[in-house]
């Protein structure tokens, strides 16, 4: 995508936003009835007119606004690379910027950084010293063998546990390990190839480099097996399993997992969840089976997955070759700029969030937010005082959760502390691993310690919001609050589609198939009686068929199961924030605005925040691994379940965009 400066992004996305804030009729089809396919009525226009970019998988509202982000933190971090007379804050970005950029010197080094991490793996003899390795690697990012982490105890909210959970995949799921489809096959083949490559490019000799790819295969595939699938991920209780260490130990008799802590800084966990103790079982066969020549290819492929996109440009274009070409359709690499801050932003994003938001945060933008998160709240409030399925017990259950809400607008009111992490303007692949042991330490020194409430989980320019059940909390970073999302200058039926939407979608995911197992406090326990229990799964149980009823891509169908807590989510916002509408607007004219309604804006802004473009793999990628539906269907779907919509564009029945009475959802 061609470069543009921050004025000229500024000017193009007030050109989408258009001049009422998130509707503009440019964006419309014309052609296709609001009552045929709503999301095509509110967008096909801008589908047509905004080609997918080279560099990017996808295309949407979503990426305009990170671009104008981005667009921002560029300025900032060109700015804090240049010498001058800098603060701690801007001499750490600047300098960790100025070593991702500087392609000649990274080209220069090759893999010389990594010889350390390589000769450390090339010195392993014994099974011991291959979870030694293990340990190193996890300080390091890699993902090799297994997570080990720190949570919110779910069934103790107010103190942190040591968490232990599957992984040491380098697909995307275990499904593509285990599918035997001929595009899985094909995509299996694929990676394999990719594996070796890259060890070839670290030195081996083809040959040598095939077997290894083989044997790395053979072992992730083993770990797929005992891995459980995404849709029994999303169940809290089915996941929680509290051990002591002697437990652990027990569960996993060949993984020394004092020598693990002590290679790791910590000296005592205290009790674990081990979330999947069955994969731990397959991890302590395959520690016990595979040959320590095996395990020594899987750990240098992982430091080399980990390492690949912060090195020299053979091994950049390598790893996009399959994680970018091959999974996601996507034909080029972003600007080295934007791939630079992007790392830059997920390891000292709380550093270069306060640059950001000095800059690009208003106070006015977070008062609003205030209120509309307040507005919100009372909307769904009234829903839940009449909900007719919903028993007595439970409803004051829920409303005690509801007043517990926490909010958290634009950034941290406590910030990181990065003066122990060392970042120079020398090798940035090193940067990026001393910034994930700092980060990995920290995350593992809570352990045992209360909850801080000031930590968020998301940094400041993220255009992304977030709701946690263990802290009963919603979040909504800086990044997120800009159009077509919020905008403090359009009327309230864009802002209520928008960012009240998703408000509204946050705060419903505390009422969703995973977030009601959670109490007013964050703890994982049933508040519901049986009755309002069993209604509540039927209700859920038609957002489930109607979302697996829908085909993303040839004969590739939505999982319901799997995105039932975003459907749940999206339509319950759109009820609830739909609601609040109604209440800011009482006493107020209600104006049209280019011939619609506030009740139409409000649909028309809600479509507008997904307007997307996407590739073909990279939809495929989404309906095997994203929670999320399609944006299309984030539209379509919930919208097609209410009477507010049908009325608002008078839908006839027997329309596509209004299910018949019987089939309607509704839930919250």
């Amino acid at each position: 995508m061609q470069k543009l400066p921050l004025a000229a992004l500024a000017v193009a996305l007030s050109l989408i936003v258009g001049a009422h804030g998130a509707i503009d009729a440019k964006n419309f089809d014309s052609s296709i009835k609001p009552q045929n396919d709503f999301n095509l009525f509110a967008n096909g226009g801008w589908n047509k007119a905004n080609p997918i970019p080279a560099a990017y998988s996808s295309w949407g509202a979503f990426n305009e606004v990170d671009e104008f982000n981005k667009a921002a933190l560029h300025t900032i971090l060109e700015r804090a690379a240049k010498a001058g007379d800098h603060d701690k804050i801007e001499k750490m970005t600047g300098d960790f910027y100025a070593s991702g950029m500087d392609m000649a010197a990274r080209d220069a080094a090759a893999l010389t950084p990594l010889k350390p991490e390589l000769d450390l793996i090339a010195a392993i003899k014994t099974p011991a010293e291959v979870q030694a390795v293990i340990a190193h690697q996890h300080r390091l990012g890699t993902g090799a063998g297994f997570v080990f982490t720190s949570e919110e105890d779910p069934k103790n909210s107010s103190m942190i546990i040591a968490a232990l959970g599957q992984g040491g995949l380098g697909m995307p799921d275990r499904d593509y390990y285990l599918r035997d489809d001929e595009k899985s096959k094909q995509l299996c083949e694929a990676y394999v190839a990719h594996v070796a490559k890259l060890l070839e490019l670290c030195g081996d000799a083809p040959d040598l480099a095939a077997t290894e790819a083989a044997a790395v295969m053979k072992l992730e595939t083993a770990l797929a097996k005992g891995s459980k699938n995404r849709v029994a991920l999303r169940d809290p209780v089915a996941n929680y399993h509290k051990m002591s260490m002697e437990e652990v130990q027990k569960l996993t008799p060949h993984f020394d997992w004092n020598a693990y802590l002590a290679a790791i800084g910590l000296a005592s966990p205290g009790n674990i969840d081990v979330g999947q103790p069955e994969f731990f079982q397959t991890l302590d066969q395959q520690l016990a089976e595979t040959s320590v020549a095996d395990w020594q290819a899987y750990l240098r492929w992982h430091l080399l997955h980990r390492a690949a996109p912060h090195l020299g440009t053979a091994l950049i274009n390598e790893n996009f070759n399959f994680y970018g070409k091959t999974l996601t359709g996507t034909p080029e690499l972003r600007e080295l700029w934007k791939r630079v801050l992007t790392t830059v932003d997920s390891s000292v994003g709380e550093a270069l969030g306060q640059l950001y938001v000095a800059a690009n945060f208003p106070p006015e933008s977070k008062a609003r937010m205030l209120i509309l998160v307040e507005n919100l709240r009372a909307a769904l409030g009234d829903r839940i005082k009449t909900l007719e399925w919903m028993d007595e017990p439970t409803r004051a259950k829920a409303l005690e959760k509801l007043a517990a809400f926490g909010v958290k607008i634009g950034y941290p009111d406590k910030w990181i502390d990065y003066s122990k992490l060392v970042v120079d303007r020398g090798s940035y692949v090193m940067n990026v691993l001393r910034a994930s042991d700092f980060n990995f330490q920290r995350k593992i020194h809570k352990i045992g310690k209360p909850v801080d409430p000031a930590d968020w989980e998301m940094t400041p320019p993220t255009v992304n919001a977030y709701y946690n059940p263990p802290r009963n909390e919603i979040v909504f970073p800086a990044g997120i609050l800009q159009p077509p999302f919020f905008d403090a200058k359009a009327d309230d039926a864009v802002n209520y589609g928008g960012i009240g939407a998703v408000i509204g979608h946050e705060m419903t995911h505390g009422f969703d198939d995973q977030g009601r197992q959670f109490d007013a406090k964050g703890n994982l326990t049933d508040w519901w009686t049986p009755e309002s229990a069993k209604r509540f799964k039927e209700r859920a149980a038609g957002i489930v068929s109607q979302f697996s009823g829908y085909t993303a891509i040839d004969d590739l169908k939505l999982n319901g199961a799997l995105t039932q807590g975003e459907n749940i989510a999206d339509l319950g916002g759109l009820k609830i924030a739909y609601a609040a509408l109604q209440k800011a607007l009482v006493g107020k004219p209600r104006v049209k605005i280019d011939g619609y309604t506030p009740d139409q804006r409000f649909f028309l802004s809600w479509a507008t925040v997904w307007h997307t473009n996407v590739r073909d793999a990279a939809l495929r990628l989404q309906v095997n691994t994203d929670p999320h539906s399609p944006a299309n269907f984030r539209v379509n779907g919930p919208l097609s379940n209410l009477d507010e919509f049908y009325k608002a564009f008078d839908i006839p029945e027997g329309s596509p965009m209004r299910r018949a009475n019987a089939n309607q959802v509704s839930i919250w």
